[in-house]
């Protein structure tokens, strides 16, 4: 993860290694805090490209590190729910 913009309400990061999967899922989280104004991803290239994820928000590091702990939660919900099957 690389932070190529860094503003008191605008933050843009390189995921490397990653696709769609993880960004999408970050921006899907993202618009659901009622701080978040915009929350977007690209990826330039669908085969070399790194996602690309900008966010622009009250607090965009807050909303970011909000977004990844109800990543988390859900995924550990998920997988309670396999197991439980």
């Amino acid at each position: 993860m690389e932070i190529i913009l860094n503003k008191r309400y605008e933050m843009e990061i390189v995921f490397e290694g990653e696709t769609h999967t993880l960004c999408n899922v970050l921006r899907s989280i993202l618009m659901e805090d009622e701080t978040v104004k915009a929350a977007a991803y690209s990826i330039d290239h669908p085969i070399v490209g790194e996602p690309q994820l900008y966010i622009r928000a009250r607090s965009p590091k807050k909303s970011l590190i909000k977004a990844a702990g109800t990543l988390i939660e859900r995924c550990d919900e998920f997988r309670s729910l396999i197991e439980s099957a």
